[in-house]
Parts: C-alpha cells; structure tokens; sequence
C-alpha cells in the first residue's frame, strides 16, 4: 500500500498524486510540487489515503514542502503577471499578423517557464514571436496549440441546460462520446440539440450511457419471440430501453 494525496493545480483540472512524504496533509491544504513541467503550486482535493500500488502507474513523486503565506503571495503575483502576459502577447500577434487566438497564460511557479495557450485552425509558424516573448519577460517560452475543447474550457460559458459548462465546472477530463450514445438514448440527432458550445457532441450524453448499455442488454433481441399479457409477439424494434411488439394474432 501506497499512502498518497490528489494535487490538482486548476479548478476543474486532472488530479495527480503525489507523496506526502510522511506528512498529514488536509484537504484544502496548498503544496509545492515538482513535476515534469517544473515547480507548480496545487491544491490538494484528495488528503492521505492508502491505495494498492499496483494502481499506481509508476512511482511517486514526493511534495516539495506544504505552501507558506510567502509561497501563496508569489502564486497570486504570478497570477497577475499572467494576465499582463496576455496582454503583451496578444499585442505581439497582431504586429506578427498571425491568424491564432489567444486563450491562457500560464507562468510556473518559479516563474522558470511562461506557457501561453491558442487556438488556430491550422499550424502556425511563431518561431519569431517566441523570440520577441522570449526577449520581454527573460524566461523560457512555450506555446501549445489546444483543440476546441480546452478552448472553451479555458474560455467560460453556460450550456443550453443554463448551468456552468460541464468542462468548466466539474470534468477534470474529457472523455469519449460517440453518436451511438445519443441513438441508444433516443434523442434528436439533429446537431444543434446534441452539441455543445465547442460544436462537439454534449458531455453529458455520457453521464447515463452505462444505464442505458445495461438496460439494452437484458432486453430480448430483435425478431425475439415473447409472451405477453396480450398474448405472443414478436419483437420488432428495442431502443431507448421502450418494449415494442408486433402480434402474430
């Protein structure tokens, strides 16, 4: 058994375990944590707990140290300093004349990496707006194209259910959805009723896959014969777990 803690460094981010190096770490608690992209602060979501190690993809990391208030003070100005990154940047795509939005900036928290996150609809040669970004805020750059997704993930909004998107409230991944779903399910496949602001199919239409997966497999198959209060039928159409007959009297 392995003890561990669950960091996640955004809102609605992934969460990743760590070691808490024999510590007592509560949930709410603020860290310091080495990872392969460099010094983060997290917030842990997950305090101690035991877990087999064979869940464990490989072994873990352990905390740097626990947050102080000077530690806090640094996260908040980098913050600030990011939002004045954008700024610049989105400054320097216009001079570049360069066809990306930009959407997130994100400074590590030793401040030994800026990153900054667009959108574009094809590949984007900023080989030298890296170089003026690279030239202004004296660390190393990195841009990331995101997929629509993370855009609007990034971006905000409310979907047509009228509460705060899925992606920016609670999904810390996004996971497969298919248009076999909203079939199995029964709903309008027209795309303006199953898509959501990013124009890919709705989240949500995976929530209750798995019930309507177990209801579909303990029906009778199509072409079936059944007996019924009426009498013996045939079943000739099974979806959206509705029984439908067709009598052969």
């Amino acid at each position: 058994m392995a003890n561990i803690i669950g960091v996640r460094f955004k809102k609605t981010g992934k969460i990743y375990f760590f070691d808490p190096d024999g510590r007592r770490i509560r949930k709410g608690d603020a860290v310091i944590v080495e990872t392969t992209m460099g010094k983060e602060f997290g917030e842990v979501v997950i305090p101690n707990r035991n877990i087999p190690d064979e869940k464990l993809e490989k072994p873990l990391k352990k905390i740097i140290k626990v947050a102080t208030n000077k530690d806090r003070k640094q996260h908040e100005e980098n913050k600030k300093k990011e939002k004045e990154a954008l700024k610049i940047c989105q400054e320097k795509i216009k001079e570049h004349k360069l066809n990306m939005t930009l959407t997130d900036v994100e400074y590590k928290f030793d401040r030994s990496k800026l990153l900054f996150f667009f959108s574009a609809d094809g590949r984007i040669d900023f080989r030298d707006l890296v170089k003026d970004l690279a030239a202004i805020f004296k660390t190393r750059i990195e841009l990331r194209q995101i997929g629509v997704r993370d855009e609007v993930k990034k971006l905000g909004g409310n979907g047509m259910c009228g509460r705060e998107l899925c992606c920016c409230s609670f999904l810390g991944n996004f996971e497969t959805v298919s248009i076999k779903m909203a079939k199995e399910q029964n709903i309008s496949l027209n795309p303006s009723k199953i898509s959501g602001n990013c124009g890919r199919l709705m989240c949500c239409l995976k929530y209750e896959q798995e019930v309507y997966e177990e209801k579909l497999a303990r029906l009778p198959k199509i072409g079936a014969t059944v007996k019924t209060s009426d009498g013996e039928g045939e079943v000739c159409r099974s979806r959206n777990v509705k029984r439908n007959y067709k009598s052969k009297v």
